[in-house]
């Protein structure tokens, strides 16, 4: 960790509105060095924990295991485009660098969707108007993922610096399917243990 500070959850949600509202590289690199893979872990637990409060339809079980698979699918996940990014791709940035920038698009993005299924959940007691919010929310739900998407593709340029569209689309590509694996082995094990 180079000469990372710690940053406050405020600054976080500040970094975060630049970060959203005006998308580029050179807004992720304004912020990327300013944190740390702690700072993430804070500000996506946060996310998640608001999530889970918002959904708490599994009980607090529901809401612990919501949490700790929300932070460990995030660190596996930015793990492997750090890992990826620099053995397949070339790249130069530190995880401190990819956990951070994610953490900027991926926790506000986390509670959107929690309110959003909230609003979902509310309006299921009203029988038709319930039907057409819920309709409503699926391509809402594809928007938030295809802005994802987006972020995930300009936070891969900015935190490990590639540039090259091709290198950075193969890094998140990559990156997805070895979490989705990770993660489904992680299912397993837990499965297996009961």
């Amino acid at each position: 960790m180079s000469m990372m500070q710690q940053v406050s959850l405020p600054e976080m949600v500040a970094q975060s509105r630049d970060v959203i509202s005006n998308p580029s590289v050179g807004t992720f690199e304004r912020y990327e060095r300013r944190g740390t893979t702690t700072n993430a872990a804070i500000y996506v637990g946060v996310a998640s924990v608001v999530a889970g409060v918002l959904g708490l339809t599994g009980g607090l079980g529901g809401l612990l295991s919501g949490i700790l698979g929300a932070l460990i699918g995030f660190f596996v996940f930015t793990g492997m485009v750090f890992y990826i990014g620099k053995s397949v791709a070339g790249g130069t940035g530190t995880w401190d660098e990819v956990a951070y920038t994610f953490s900027l698009f991926v926790a506000p993005l986390t509670v959107l969707g929690a309110v959003i299924s909230l609003v979902v959940w509310l309006f299921s007691f009203i029988p038709i108007l319930g039907f057409l919010v819920a309709l409503l929310s699926f391509p809402i739900a594809l928007i938030i993922l295809l802005a994802q998407a987006y972020f995930a593709y300009i936070a891969v340029q900015s935190s490990m610096n590639i540039r090259d569209q091709g290198k950075a689309i193969i890094t998140l590509g990559l990156s997805v399917v070895g979490t989705v694996i990770v993660q489904m082995i992680i299912g397993g094990m837990f499965a297996f243990l009961r």
